[in-house]
């Protein structure tokens, strides 16, 4: 079999273990396989020569909803992620992960690095799955999620839900906690999801990576970025290595993909946009799906693939069966990987902006592999146009008419899902106590991340009682008022100018959903707290 299509090598003799290995921000054009004569990343690269390619893959312009599309196979908006930050990168608690599905059919779970889907019980990662979880928070590393502090060097993390600090770069120290986790669970199937935040911003990289790329006259934010790709590189060389070693690089799946397009302007393979975009800059990413004992190397697949399809495809790849009343929007990719010619068409769909709920049409593409309908009003043929130069929908009506009904229709459907209706979390529980909320998740319209934002978290009580509510802020350059609310309970307790933090016990909290608001007052101005601690001290008396 020639070396463009796929084909299978011989039978696997046990369930595949799974690693997915997936980055944060580095485009289709951060990799010297596609075309970047300024990166050298030979690891990265392997993968796909080593696999299969599939060089029409696409995600969302935005990390958060490529991951829980990546995770549950299912249309992001169905999850209840529609953004990145302000509570709507959190995921609903019962959604059904890849983490849950491969942990109850044998398999060991860990996850490495980034989550975004929820910092807080029941939406973390160890809540979704996961056995074995070193994670940062938020949306990365430095993020108001995170202690104050935090960087990318010598990092604080949480290990299995509780924070830990780590010494080291942080995606050396994720890579360092994947390969102890293989190692120690290598006579059994694991699933390793290795999800590194580098190289997305602030570009933190120890200075030997910067300097090669600073001295082929780059500048310096694509030195960096250049930069923290190569350690990755790196990275995915030692994992690779650990494989051989280990003697399971032959029954073991390696998938390699990033989240979105590039952060900034650079070399993408020449795709119109980036990150943020639903131009093929923003949404088209590398996925590479190597498995030496089934599928020979150096093979393409061109069918239109997206995060969707992850899920099914692994299941399929294990043998696991899909609970029958799991809706999943994506297909597995198993025909494609074996050379099956069984691939009927279908359109794929991908949005993203900013608020609560998202807008029809707005920022929004329709895919079908040639056609891609744009904003629900440019139109392209990806097969004559891929750089999406000329819009063709005033020669093409009948192509934009079929591409907006379809659109509505999906649009119709994921809304319906849940309405929109933001995942609460859980306060008062033993899995979490105490509970700390930040600004990471809070929501309202002056929620954001600036001096003087102001929100609001959506929390549900799970036991009444007794609880001490601790707010923590910016040091007060004068005296003033801190306030507190949720379901019924008022709390306001003065505080001297340079306080950062007040503490109040003995606050009776009755159970049920309800919205907390934190706020200090200091100099006739109004701002939010930066975080707020909540512990259950005992029931009612």
């Amino acid at each position: 079999m020639g070396a463009t299509a796929p084909g299978i090598v011989r039978a696997q003799p046990r369930p595949p273990n799974i690693i997915i290995l997936i980055t944060d921000d580095q485009g289709y054009g951060d990799l010297s396989i596609h075309g970047n004569d300024k990166l050298d990343t030979p690891h990265l690269d392997s993968i796909g020569k080593d696999g299969v390619e599939f060089t029409q893959f696409h995600v969302n312009p935005v990390c958060s909803p490529t991951r829980s599309s990546l995770m549950t196979g299912r249309y992001y908006y169905r999850t209840g992620v529609v953004d990145t930050y302000l509570g709507r990168s959190m995921m609903h608690p019962d959604e059904v992960t890849m983490a849950e599905l491969l942990r109850d059919a044998g398999y060991r779970t860990g996850l490495f690095g980034k989550w975004h889907l929820g910092d807080n019980y029941p939406l973390r990662s160890v809540d979704q799955g996961f056995e074995e979880s070193l994670n940062c928070t938020g949306g990365g590393l430095t993020q108001p999620s995170d202690p104050p502090g935090n960087t990318y060097f010598d990092p604080i993390l949480r290990h299995n839900g509780k924070w830990e600090k780590r010494k080291g770069y942080c995606t050396d120290i994720f890579m360092n906690a994947a390969i102890e986790f293989i190692e120690a669970n290598r006579s059994r199937p694991f699933f390793a999801y290795i999800a590194t935040n580098a190289p997305h911003d602030p570009l933190q990289i120890e200075e030997s990576y910067v300097e090669p790329f600073r001295r082929k006259g780059l500048a310096e934010r694509e030195s960096k970025i250049y930069g923290m790709v190569k350690n990755i590189d790196d990275n995915a060389g030692r994992l690779l290595g650990k494989l051989r070693q280990l003697g399971l690089e032959q029954d073991t799946i390696v998938m390699y993909l990033t989240d979105n397009g590039p952060q900034s302007p650079r070399y993408n393979a020449g795709m119109r946009g980036r990150k943020g975009t639903v131009y093929e800059g923003g949404i088209r990413v590398p996925f590479f799906f190597k498995w030496p004992r089934r599928f020979q190397a150096g093979a393409k697949a061109p069918q239109l693939a997206a995060h969707v399809d992850v899920l099914p495809t692994v299941l399929e790849a294990c043998g696991v069966r899909k609970p029958q009343n799991l809706k999943i929007d994506g297909r597995s990719l198993m025909p494609l990987l074996e050379g099956r010619s069984n691939w009927p068409a279908r359109t794929l769909f991908f949005q993203w902006h900013r608020g609560d709920r998202p807008n029809a049409f707005e920022n929004a593409a329709a895919h079908n592999g040639r056609y891609k309908l744009v904003d629900g009003k440019e139109l392209y043929d990806l097969q004559s146009d891929p750089a999406e130069k000329n819009d063709i929908a005033s020669q093409n009506p009948e192509m934009v008419r079929k591409l907006r009904e379809e659109y509505e229709r999906w649009f119709a459907d994921v809304s319906a899902t849940r309405n929109f209706a933001p995942p609460r979390i859980h306060l008062g529980t033993e899995h979490e106590d105490p509970v700390t909320l930040t600004r990471q998740d809070w929501r309202g319209g002056r929620a954001g991340w600036d001096a003087n934002s102001i929100g609001h978290w959506e929390v549900d009580v799970r036991r009444a009682g007794k609880y001490e509510i601790t707010l923590r802020f910016r040091a007060a350059r004068t005296a003033g008022e801190a306030r507190f609310a949720l379901n019924g309970t008022g709390v306001k307790q003065a505080f001297a100018d340079g306080a950062q933090e007040v503490k109040v016990s003995g606050v009776t909290l009755a159970a049920g959903p309800g919205r907390l608001e934190a706020e200090v007052e200091t100099g006739g101005t109004t701002a939010g707290v930066h975080y707020v601690d909540v512990k259950r001290t005992g029931a009612h008396s």
